[in-house]
């Protein structure tokens, strides 16, 4: 895979405009867009440069942060506060999000997603009120291991981050996490299954490998 160097900036407008000429592939109204990466790699950040460029264009934007669809404290703690297994396949809602992001955005779909869902330092629901997304809005969804979960997206970014910039850039009471990342590596394959892959193992300086041919 090629690589070529490209500033946040560019590369957030970059894919602005590619999106916004672009048609959903499963017949309803809505895109939906994945920004995938561990925490260290910031996709929330990311996905805000692309959703300002989109709303500059005039389309809706709603960015869902996977982090609002963890499963309650007792199934995510139910081996222990550090398992990296239960990380990688039981951390997160993908039911809810199925249900409370996705489905409404379906052919046919009402528009109305669910923003979040539970309150990880409540470990309570957050009862926010669903947004409704008009047709032609685009859903960004960003946080780590979305990849190979069947989600309907028709787009998929990968912000990669090499082992070694993963380590240095995860911060110390998170490093148990590690381990779930290298298995979505072996398992799941992101830089191969993603249209779009980022290299950010300098923060300051990203490289991609461009936008997906036709």
């Amino acid at each position: 895979m090629q690589l070529r160097p490209i500033t946040w900036e560019r590369l957030g407008d970059t894919l602005a405009d590619h999106l916004d000429a672009r048609v959903p592939g499963d017949g309803s109204p809505w895109l939906k867009v994945a920004v995938d990466g561990a925490p260290a790699a910031r996709t929330g950040e990311f996905a805000g440069r692309i959703a300002a460029g989109l709303r500059l264009r005039g389309r809706t934007v709603h960015a869902v942060d996977t982090s609002g669809f963890l499963r309650p404290a007792s199934l995510r703690f139910e081996y222990g506060k550090q398992d990296p297994d239960t990380y990688f396949d039981g951390w997160f809602d993908t039911g809810a999000l199925w249900r409370e992001v996705f489905g409404p955005l379906e052919a046919g779909g009402s528009g109305r997603v669910l923003p979040d869902l539970w309150d990880p330092a409540t470990d309570r629901a957050t009862r926010s009120p669903y947004v409704q997304l008009p047709p032609g809005g685009v859903l960004l969804v960003h946080g780590p291991l979305l990849l190979g979960r069947w989600f309907p997206f028709d787009l998929t970014v990968h912000v990669r981050l090499s082992r070694g910039a993963l380590a240095r850039r995860t911060e110390e009471s998170e490093q148990w996490t590690l381990p779930a990342f290298v298995r979505y590596e072996d398992e799941v394959g992101p830089s191969e299954a993603a249209d779009v892959v980022v290299r950010a193992d300098d923060a300051r300086h990203p490289a991609w490998a461009g936008l997906p041919s036709a």
